[in-house]
């Protein structure tokens, strides 16, 4: 039966396959049609080696895509990477860079001749699914698509510097998370450091967890170098009640910083230190609202490194999580394939405690955690038995069957559901491939099915050369940034345009006494590690910082802006107009009142050793935040809908998609209760009508029985009786003739109630067809791509600027062995 994508294409639900009966697998059912709002509760994908989990899985994600969800996918085995290989044209040409020339001999076949077969394959499995080339521009139009290599330049690198920066508030006032936070960061880095990481009994554990709770406590970022040295010198004196040390001597804590400092120098982990920071937020959305799929492919590092890598994100992930609101709908996706290793039954190595705070919390927040694995014994399923949905093929051996019921059962008393073990174990036992088994607490009962074709090219995993020439197909990717660039730009600010590139002799004069007495002067310090040996100068600035009040009431705008400028002489003498080449900064800088001791300071630019300026300056930075800085805020037209104050067109782009999912699953559920009760007669109706077929039909044919018994008596007695036709015969025939009559009318009377089902089938169509088209006509209103935005500015209110600091900065620079600087603030 041919299958037409107006029975698939609606927003909230994924197109998984086709629904089997459990008696007979071979039989077409209905489409499955998986709601998408059913994954907030989370899902386990199981199945061996051949069972189709990766197709199954990757197909998830094309739903995912199709609907403008975005997902994050940890893939430490390279396959999930097929999902860029989609391919609108189907063409023999599109294929053959991607095919395996190594099948393609074993099929006696050279690459164009394999190439040729795979796109005819895949166009026949796609239109037996309904699918085509246009389905598939429309999957590659809804989201981008990324592959990242943290460790690696082949896709997109990944910095980690960040990864020791200090969680937003929403986690450090939560004591709990908080801790959980500090003990999965302790004890990711120290994997990979193969040390014991035991919170208990390991002092390196102890001492880092001290180290970080210090810093976050305050809110002060961390990076690798950092660390290293308050290892060396922790910023406190005591550990417990024990002298630090009597805990942790000197020359130990040496030998542990050493340990770090040789992974920071290695050349193989540099690579870590390059490429865009890592930031949940960036990878699910892109600068203009777009839904993004962002792989994260780890193939290529060791199990340490994977392991810390893997603790670092999910640790990333609850903090993006704790800082969204609440929702029911299916606001991102968290899939890991291969789970093996980090969600044991057993041990608890570091991702464990931030995947169990993932599958315990996310819910709320509408982020569905997909876990995949062929090894279901490595699962720990107490861990999982608040997981919604269970996808379950081909296993290998009886006591992966027998741990996947385990799961299922404790899954079932989680909700109250009935769970028939014989059943499940008969069904697993005879999976064929890409046949599975949901088990969906939402639903009624398990449902077996067979996937639809994956509109991705699975060809399994990608080698790095072909990683690489993926990437640079599907997506420019932003140029690497060094670790001091990277630290530069996202932990404080950008370069100006025009830093100065070479060094001035220090001044032999203190810096302070070139500046005017009455101008408050401060010290920022390096915002990394500043190695042994690196020369480091001190250069002035102005710095001003500010805030305005911002008032709108038609836009339910009211709030006061923080403006913070730093002003960088590059040599040149003039004084006007000094704050429009000012430098904007993202947040307030942090200064020590202290002059640094060891280092040198550079001669301040001539203009800024008059006192006279000052005050000029200092009023037209008042007049610069009136002019230059107007508050922009974005409405949704069509909803009737503002941003909030410092709330980009892509963040606002993607929280009304969040409020308009909600919206339409809202109204969507609305409309399916309405047309319940029609539903609901129409099958009572049908089903009193099939009953009377039924009840008709047999009678009919227990009619057809006596008239063709009357007729044979008939026809006997008057071959076998007198010549002369008696008065019983005559009667048998008469009464023959009357049965036949009566058979006649019964037969009218089945065909009359068989034509009254089949007109309430056709109602039932049609209704079915009504409710299809107003769910279509509501996602049509309510899809965010329809939406409409326009841009307003708001100029602050003259009477409520104020400057609140107002001096000069002296800002830290780093000098090479050829004089030229770069900041390091």
């Amino acid at each position: 039966m041919e299958i037409t994508s107006a029975e698939f294409e609606k927003l909230g639900v994924f197109y998984m396959g086709r629904q089997k009966p459990w008696d007979s697998p071979a039989t077409e059912g209905p489409l499955l049609l998986y709601d998408s709002k059913d994954l907030t509760t989370h899902a386990v994908v199981v199945g061996m080696t051949g069972s189709g989990k990766t197709g199954l899985c990757i197909t998830l994600l094309e739903e995912a895509a199709m609907d403008r969800i975005p997902a994050i996918v940890i893939d430490p085995k390279g396959d999930i990477s097929n999902l860029l290989l989609t391919f609108p044209g189907l063409t023999s040409a599109e294929f053959e860079p991607w095919v395996d020339e190594g099948q393609a001999m074993r099929q006696g076949q050279d690459k164009a001749e394999f190439a040729k077969s795979e796109a005819e394959k895949w166009r026949r499995g796609l239109a037996r699914w309904g699918q085509d080339g246009e389905r598939i521009a429309r999957m590659r139009e809804s989201v981008e698509l990324r592959v990242y290599t943290p460790g690696s330049t082949a896709g997109r690198p990944l910095t980690i510097l960040k990864s020791f920066s200090a969680p937003p508030p929403t986690t450090r006032d939560d004591s709990d998370l908080f801790r959980e936070r500090i003990a999965s960061t302790a004890a990711g880095l120290l994997a990979l450091l193969d040390v014991d990481a035991d919170p208990i009994r390991s002092r390196e554990h102890i001492l880092i967890s001290r180290i970080l709770e210090n810093a976050w406590k305050d809110g002060r970022d961390l990076d690798l170098g950092r660390l290293i040295g308050e290892i060396q010198s922790p910023p406190f004196q005591r550990v417990g009640i024990m002298e630090l040390d009597a805990f942790f001597p000197a020359k130990d804590r040496t030998a542990l910083a050493m340990t770090l400092n040789n992974l920071l120098a290695s050349p193989s982990f540099s690579s870590w230190l390059e490429g865009e920071p890592l930031s949940v937020k960036n990878m699910l959305h892109n600068a203009d609202g777009k839904p993004c799929i962002s792989i994260l492919s780890i193939a290529h590092l060791s199990e340490a490194e994977r392991m810390f890598f893997v603790t670092i994100l999910l640790e990333e992930m609850i903090g993006w999580m704790r800082a969204q609101a609440g929702t029911s709908s299916l606001r991102a996706i968290l899939y890991m394939d291969e789970v093996f290793g980090y969600f044991p039954p057993v041990k608890n190595p570091p991702s464990k405690l931030a995947m169990l705070t993932l599958l315990k919390q996310a819910r709320a927040y509408g982020l569905g955690v997909v876990l995949a694995t062929q090894n279901p014994v490595d699962l720990d399923y107490k861990g999982l038995a608040n997981t919604g949905t269970w996808f379950l093929g081909r296993l290998q051996t009886e006591r992966d069957k027998l741990r996947v019921i385990e799961g299922l059962e404790g899954a079932a008393a989680q909700t109250g559901k009935y769970f028939d073990r014989g059943q499940m174990e008969t069904v697993l036992s005879g999976l064929a491939a890409r046949h599975f088994v949901m088990n969906n607490v939402h639903d009624d009962a398990p449902v077996l099915f067979e996937t639809r074709w994956a509109m991705s090219y699975l060809r399994g995993p990608l080698t790095r050369q072909q990683l690489q020439l993926l990437v640079s197909e599907n997506t420019e990717a932003p140029p690497a940034t060094t670790a001091a660039q990277s630290n530069l730009t996202q932990e404080t600010i950008t370069a100006p345009a025009e830093s100065w590139t070479s060094v001035a002799a220090p001044t032999s004069a203190n810096p302070e006494l070139l500046i005017p007495a009455a101008v408050n002067q401060r010290y920022m310090e390096p915002g990394r590690y500043v190695a042994p040996g690196e020369r480091v100068i001190y250069r002035a600035a102005l710095y001003g910082h500010g805030r305005a009040r911002y008032v709108k009431a038609n836009c339910g705008v009211d709030t006061w802006k923080e403006h913070h400028l730093l002003r960088l002489w590059g040599g040149e003498e003039q004084t006007s107009e000094i704050w429009e080449r000012a430098e904007k900064l993202p947040e307030r800088i942090y200064t020590v009142p202290q002059k640094p001791d060891g280092v040198a300071f550079e001669e301040p630019a001539k203009p800024m050793q008059l006192a006279k300026n000052y005050k000029s300056w200092e009023k037209d930075l008042k007049d610069f935040f009136y002019r230059a800085e107007p508050l922009r805020i974005f409405k949704c037209v069509d909803l009737n809908e503002y941003s909030t104050a410092g709330e980009s067109q892509g963040d606002f782009q993607v929280r009304l998609e969040v409020a308009v999912s909600e919206k339409r699953d809202r109204e969507t559920e609305k409309m399916r209760l309405r047309y319940a009760p029609k539903f609901q007669n129409l099958r009572r109706q049908i089903q009193r009508a099939e009953d009377r077929v039924e009840r008709e039909k047999s009678q009919l044919k227990q009619q057809k029985l006596t008239s063709i018994l009357s007729a044979g008596q008939t026809i006997l007695g008057a071959l076998l009786g007198r010549k002369a036709i008696s008065a019983t015969n005559l009667g048998r025939a008469s009464s023959t003739v009357r049965n036949m009559g009566r058979s006649s009318a019964k037969q009218a009377e089945v065909d009359r109630i068989e034509e009254s089902v089949e007109d309430l089938r056709l109602r039932y169509q049609e209704l079915e067809a009504e409710l299809t088209q107003a769910v279509a006509d509501l996602n049509d209103k309510l899809h965010v791509d329809a939406l409409t935005y326009e841009e307003i500015e708001i100029a602050p209110r003259k009477s409520d600027i104020l400057v609140e600091e107002f001096g000069v900065v002296w800002t830290p620079w780093v000098v090479d062995a050829s004089g030229n600087a770069k900041p390091v603030y």
